[in-house]
């Protein structure tokens, strides 16, 4: 079964309020992504690894992300599109101020791409709208989605390609046009329209109780 947006947020509020914190679904669900690249690539010792996350929790899951390549060993670059006091949830707050701690982890903030217009990576992790896309795509965003798309590297995108409506399937310009795609829980009910930029869709489930469902499906 597909689910909208809605009910995702409904289903994440009512597994929060059970006890099954969003600090352990976006755990979850960055480990659970890392695994699919561990699947597809086996070893990641050699790979130059840009994560681009947003300040939603979108961006939080690309922070875990980051946190477990690097523990296998990748080289990772992570570029916040913003200013870390400007990060819009405690979960993906919480996970920055954890690669802060972490010298194995190169971080960037902002909205200016110079510092990696010029360098080649081997996979590129879109975390930087996901689901929470509304309305025309603005920078600095719209810079990193076109930076996506013109690298020759194998392209991630969490939960739904940034700038796909994961409702409708609708492209906004610009949109990630991503190799696979992991989402979580359920897939989103507009994702298949728009499987051309999703690329191989992945559902993976993060932990949140069945009975969270209840009364929303």
């Amino acid at each position: 079964m597909c689910i909208t947006v809605k009910q995702m947020m409904q289903i994440e509020e009512n597994g929060h309020q059970m006890g099954f914190l969003r600090k352990f679904m976006m755990e979850n669900a960055g480990a659970a992504t890392v695994k699919r690249i561990m699947e597809k690539f086996d070893d990641v010792k050699s790979k130059n690894i840009l994560v681009f996350a947003g300040l939603g929790n979108n961006g939080g899951d690309g922070l875990v992300i980051a946190r477990h390549l690097s523990g296998y060993g990748a080289r990772v670059t992570v570029f916040l599109l913003g200013e870390p006091d400007n990060i819009r949830s405690e979960e993906c707050s919480w996970n920055w101020n954890l690669l802060e701690e972490m010298k194995s982890v190169k971080l960037l903030t902002g909205g200016n791409l110079e510092h990696v217009n010029n360098l080649e990576f081997d996979i590129i992790i879109d975390g930087i709208l996901g689901t929470g896309i509304s309305g025309e795509i603005r920078e600095p965003h719209s810079s990193a989605i076109t930076f996506i798309n013109k690298s020759n590297a194998f392209k991630l995108a969490v939960d739904v390609s940034s700038g796909v409506d994961p409702d409708t399937g609708e492209k906004n310009s610009p949109h990630v046009i991503a190799n696979i795609t992991v989402t979580f829980h359920r897939m989103k009910v507009g994702m298949l329209k728009a499987k051309d930029v999703c690329g191989e869709i992945f559902v993976e489930k993060i932990g949140i109780p069945p009975e969270a469902e209840i009364g929303v499906l």
